[in-house]
């Protein structure tokens, strides 16, 4: 027997062995789900296949969930710590992370991004024709008429997805529009055996693609709707509601659930089918729920996207909804593209009349039986002190007090329409939900169940002073309905995820803004607008705001510009939206910050706002490639090892380690040391690539801030036929001892390339850090 089959034979001994002793571990430690990446190489060639490898020398092969092949090598399983920490020594091993929940980051909008029928890059693109959009979110519901598949040519031939069976569900619900559904639910059930929290609710959830919560199919309707004619939600918003790739095919993953959450294996699991199944754009709203990131190693979305975009995948993720805080800014790696949310110039105004003369100002999507100018007494619960009383929580509200009254709940800690109900079970007649100081003034409009509208902090802090302070104080709540054309729009969302980046502040996130504010889309029939078991209503389409919506509208942009330009890498897809994007509103000033209502910085909106009409024709473009990311990553202090885990193959760092600041990313980062004196430099090596008229000449123009010194050279680029690529320096100086930064902790500039008809533009950040 040679010794190669001797050595295997004993680990299988071994490996018998050790799992007779299983069960006693078992009684003493946890079962949890853990994720392994495994070198692919090392693999015995006695074995045919990965899984028949790992189910014969890491785990019982019925405690394996997942095994991943195409954009991550391993799989995951259900192990106690002891039995992971052990298979962690194993010299196939490359990494091993816990398996972690995260959650959904939650019409008018074509038109705001500059799209027009019959001209531009709707017209050019074919409206997306062909090009297949991933959505990873709650699944789909099938019947609705935003993913009819009329006039729709055939599937692609080039896809190789399917459509699942589960409940409610069968191949006969897809069709041309929506050709693909899966879903995914193993990393799901075992996190749920271990405790309420993940567990699938069957009386409430489908295990199929079937869409029980609504989220899912109003960010794959956002991306890729068909138009939908007579389209509101009970009469807000109404006009036609389209997606921003109209003719895009859709293939739904399910990886979330309904109050369960989405757990890494499957969003992995979900990463590595939808790119073997042929998808050319990924959009993921989804990410961490406390804006807090973990490096790019231990990340399954940025390890999962990763290995998407190296095979051509463009992937849009959503920058989190923890905002205004700084660094709140979530899914960072400089390979996917983060997107952060704005308004648009279309809102659903309401007003809280006083007895005293006054109006307040709020939004509401209310669409009961309104209360005709009667005035009802107010009351503030808070002014007891009782802290569920004044949040409005469940069983919080004496009735006495509340009965036949318009009570000021304030925001936080439960669902707003939740506060509703509870009002409305304790006999109030109506409800105004007031902001705190760190929601600001941002307002986002609700289907509430009873009269309510949402006000600003400062309108929430005079509604309580006049409730307190007079003697009979009386209100009414008038709402308007739709209200076109408002200014200033985009406005950035109070909610969305601000940076600095806090992995690597090299790297400016959010990189852009897209709407995500009261976007009117696709609705499931499993429940009512609300979300909440309690409401019984059903509507075809609803209004909803997050950076989970902002998401799929860059995601429906990507496939745009897929399908007019489908050589385009990820990287240049992404650099044509970014430096072609708004930096200033719907009156030529600069954007609003919506929390503070002062102008707004790339930490909050990145690049700018998206504008398709522009990016379809970019002149210049920043591309990157997968050798790019790994000299990245060799330049934040990877090792090989760590580095593979993300890359799957092999790498080397070159010998001289690598500037992080020197990706060529559309956006660079200047970072300076609070322990240097005198005057400090920084240098920036960046290459574009010319994708206008081959004939060109660019010349650069700069944007420096107070204090601050930025110089290009070249500061011109002669393109020619075989001239295509053109590289420069920038250097940024700073020509006083501390540099006067404002509020945000930055200062920002830019530099912008123009031949006369194209416009590139870059953001400049410039800040101090303290060294380690």
């Amino acid at each position: 027997m040679s010794s190669f089959v001797s050595k295997h034979l004993l680990l299988l001994f071994f490996f018998f062995i050790f799992s007779n002793f299983l069960p006693e571990l078992h009684a003493v430690s946890t079962v949890k789900t853990y994720i392994f990446r495994v070198d692919s190489e090392s693999k015995p060639s006695i074995f045919p296949t990965s899984y028949h490898w790992y189910g014969s020398e890491f785990a019982d092969p019925l405690r394996i969930l997942h095994v991943y092949d195409t954009v991550f090598h391993g799989f995951s399983a259900t192990l106690t710590p002891e039995e992971a920490d052990a298979l962690s020594n194993h010299p196939a091993v490359l990494a091993v992370f816990e398996d972690h929940r995260r959650e959904l980051h939650t019409t008018r909008s074509p038109q705001f991004l500059g799209l027009r029928n019959q001209r531009g890059l709707w017209s050019e693109s074919d409206y997306g024709s062909d090009v297949i959009i991933g959505v990873f979110d709650t699944g789909v519901w099938p019947e609705h008429r935003s993913f009819s598949d009329l006039n729709l040519g055939p599937v692609p031939a080039r896809w190789k997805g399917t459509c699942e069976s589960g409940v409610r569900f069968t191949p006969k619900n897809c069709n041309r529009k929506l050709i693909g559904a899966r879903f995914f639910s193993k990393g799901q059930q075992a996190g749920g055996s271990m405790g309420p929290i993940g567990a699938i609710n069957d009386t409430v959830e489908f295990r199929s693609p079937r869409d029980a919560d609504g989220h899912g199919t109003h960010t794959a309707s956002t991306a890729a709707g068909r138009y939908a004619f007579k389209a509101s939600m009970s009469g807000y918003a109404s006009g036609i509601a389209k997606g921003v790739a109209p003719k895009a095919r859709l293939a739904a993953y399910k990886v979330c659930w309904k109050g369960a959450g989405c757990f890494d294996s499957d969003i992995l699991a979900a990463f590595d089918t939808a790119v073997s199944d042929g998808v050319d754009v990924i959009s993921i709203s989804i990410g961490g729920g406390d804006g807090v990131s973990s490096p790019y190693y231990l990340d399954p979305i940025a390890i999962g996207a990763y290995g998407a975009v190296s095979k051509g995948v463009f992937v849009s993720s959503s920058a989190g909804n923890d905002g205004p805080n700084a660094m709140s800014v979530t899914n960072l790696a400089p390979w996917l593209v983060t997107v952060g949310a704005g308004t648009i110039d279309r809102n659903f105004p309401a007003t809280v009349i006083l007895a005293d003369g006054r109006k307040i100002s709020g939004v509401s999507l209310y669409a009961g039986a309104p209360l005709n100018g009667k005035m009802f007494p107010i009351v503030y619960p808070g002014r007891t002190g009782a802290l569920s009383a004044s949040l409005c929580m469940e069983h919080s509200l004496d009735p006495n007090i509340v009965r036949g009254k318009i009570v000021i709940c304030d925001r936080g800690s439960s669902p707003r329409v939740a506060k509703g109900l509870v009002v409305k079970k304790a006999g109030g007649v109506g409800m105004i939900l007031a902001n705190g100081i760190s929601n600001g003034e941002g307002l986002v409009g609700d289907a509430h169940l009873i009269p309510a509208c949402a006000v600003g902090s400062e309108e929430g802090d005079a509604l309580k002073a006049y409730a307190s302070s007079s003697k009979n104080p009386t209100a009414t709540i008038n709402f308007v309905g739709t209200v076109l054309g408002i200014k200033p729009a985009p406005v950035i969302a109070s909610f969305s995820g601000r940076g600095p980046n806090g992995l690597n502040p090299e790297i400016l996130k959010p990189d852009l803004i897209a709407p995500g504010v009261n976007i009117l889309a696709a609705w499931t029939e499993a429940v009512g607008p609300t979300g909440l078991d309690s409401d019984m209503r059903r509507t075809e389409f609803n209004i909803l705001s997050g950076t989970s919506m902002a998401c799929p509208h860059v995601s429906g942009a990507a496939a745009l510009l897929k399908s007019a330009y489908p050589d385009w890498s990820p990287a240049a897809i992404r650099s044509a939206m970014m430096t072609t994007a708004n930096v200033v509103d719907n009156r030529n000033q600069s954007m609003i910050d919506e929390s503070t209502g002062k102008s707004s910085t790339p930490y909050d909106f990145g690049a700018g706002h998206l504008n398709l009409g522009r990016a379809m024709d970019p002149g210049l473009v920043y591309d990157i490639t997968s050798n790019d990311y790994v000299n990245f990553l060799c330049a934040i202090g990877y090792g090989p090892k760590l580095i593979q885990v993300i890359s799957r193959s092999p790498v080397s760092c070159p010998w001289k380690k690598p500037l992080p600041e020197n990706l060529n990313y559309p956006s660079l980062a200047a970072l300076f040391s609070t322990s240097s004196k005198g005057p400090k430099s920084k240098r920036f090596f960046r290459t574009v690539t010319n994708v206008g008229p081959s004939n060109a000449v660019y010349r650069a123009t700069i944007e420096s801030p107070r204090g601050v010194i930025i110089t290009v050279k070249p500061a011109k680029l002669v393109f020619a036929p075989t001239v295509r690529k053109q590289s420069f320096m920038v250097t940024v100086t700073t020509n006083t001892k501390n540099i006067a930064l404002g509020q945000s902790g930055a200062l920002f500039g830019s530099i912008s390339w123009s031949d006369g008809k194209h416009v590139v533009r870059s953001s400049i950040m410039i800040t101090e850090i303290d060294p380690l």
